[in-house]
């Protein structure tokens, strides 16, 4: 038969297989048992933002759902089916929306570029730019206003998870789930928590609009990944 061009990621795949099993004989078999995370992440479909690394948590350890942008639309089946499953199938304590700079997605919305179908999904960010018009005129820098989008993107996909049937159930049920907002930068691959977290939809505004107040004012989760507990 005539290779496939995918043989590479087969071996790859071998590879990898040979060596957990090498380093721990029983990896494999204890990861068939353990889907019990404690975090849901929402995060960027960029190939360069990989969740359980970034983080440091093995293979069952966090639940994940990614999308360009890191949207959260309440429309979306695909997202709130990942969200119900997650709070209420696996109990996870923890929702984090993690954006990152340079995302290519913010970018676009922000310049309006012509892409096809995905503008359609983009618009979604292009509503938070228009939300936080006056905020984003304050950054004269294309590139530091970039950023800005993105934390922001960030704290109102925050609102959205929050504001969802699914967690705003969970919370008329006095379970514990806290949604969380983080950007992740590519460049040194540490976190900024944005100080978005809420655990009530009476912290919403409140928080919502100190986090708002606070950017430009960096605070940096060490490299090593903490989460909340």
């Amino acid at each position: 038969m005539p290779a496939s061009p995918l043989d590479n990621l087969l071996k790859q795949n071998r590879d990898w297989s040979e060596g957990k099993r090498g380093e721990d004989p029983q990896f494999f078999s204890r990861l068939v048992g353990q889907q019990a995370p404690e975090y849901l992440w929402i995060g960027c479909a960029d190939s360069r933002v990989p969740a359980n690394e970034i983080v440091n948590l093995e293979p069952g350890e966090l639940f994940v759902h990614r999308n360009v942008a890191n949207v959260v639309v309440h429309s979306d089946l695909n997202c709130l089916s990942v969200l119900q499953y997650a709070v209420d199938v696996l109990k996870v304590k923890h929702v984090i929306v993690v954006g990152h700079y340079g995302c290519g997605g913010v970018e676009a919305a922000m310049k309006n570029q012509k892409l096809g179908l995905i503008n359609n999904w983009l618009r979604h960010v292009q509503d938070v730019a228009q939300k936080y018009d006056a905020r984003l005129a304050q950054e004269t820098m294309m590139s530091v206003r970039h950023d800005r989008l993105c934390e922001l993107n960030v704290i109102e996909q925050v609102v959205h998870v929050a504001q969802t049937t699914i967690v705003e159930a969970a919370w008329d049920r006095m379970q514990q789930v806290t949604i969380h907002g983080w950007v992740y930068r590519l460049s040194n691959g540490l976190v900024r928590d944005l100080r978005m977290s809420v655990s009530s939809t009476e912290d919403i505004t409140p928080i919502r609009e100190a986090a708002v107040a606070n950017l430009g004012n960096p605070s940096i989760v060490p490299a090593s990944g903490s989460l909340p507990r």
